[in-house]
């Protein structure tokens, strides 16, 4: 095992750029294939976006923690939030059929990370919401 990068991001927008950064570092490090790291830029993107666009009542500055491991040829990012209690893994699927104009709003980045990783848990534990994501980097 590869000593994990750990990264915190304050709940702003802003993040996602230096976010994207980060999780390209680490998948250049590790020499991840490219998909592989594609599919962990585009989940985390909705992940953090989602915690930081819906997950706060107030507008007090709140610390986004993740840590990215790679170990026996998987993946694992660990997302801890202070955010409200909210398991993605309960959100219903989207209506991927219904005319845009029908859909309801929200859900798809939730869709899309479940698609492109191979696994994810979550729990809640002394306040905090945890979502462990895993993508297997050879088949």
């Amino acid at each position: 095992m590869t000593a994990p990068r750990t990264l915190t991001l304050h709940n702003r927008l802003s993040e996602l750029e230096r976010l994207a950064q980060e999780v390209t570092a680490f998948g250049q490090a590790q020499r991840l294939p490219e998909p592989v790291s594609q599919a962990l830029n585009l989940a985390l993107d909705e992940i953090v976006t989602n915690i930081i666009s819906y997950g706060y009542d107030d507008q007090a500055d709140h610390q986004i923690s993740l840590r990215l491991s790679l170990q026996a040829g998987e993946v694992t990012v660990e997302v801890e939030d202070d955010a409200r209690p909210f398991n993605p893994l309960e959100a219903p699927p989207p209506d991927l059929t219904a005319p845009l104009e029908e859909r309801s709003e929200g859900g798809l980045g939730i869709h899309l990370a479940r698609t492109v990783m191979d696994g994810l848990e979550y729990r809640r534990q002394n306040g905090k919401n945890y979502l462990v994501m895993r993508k297997r980097v050879s088949g």
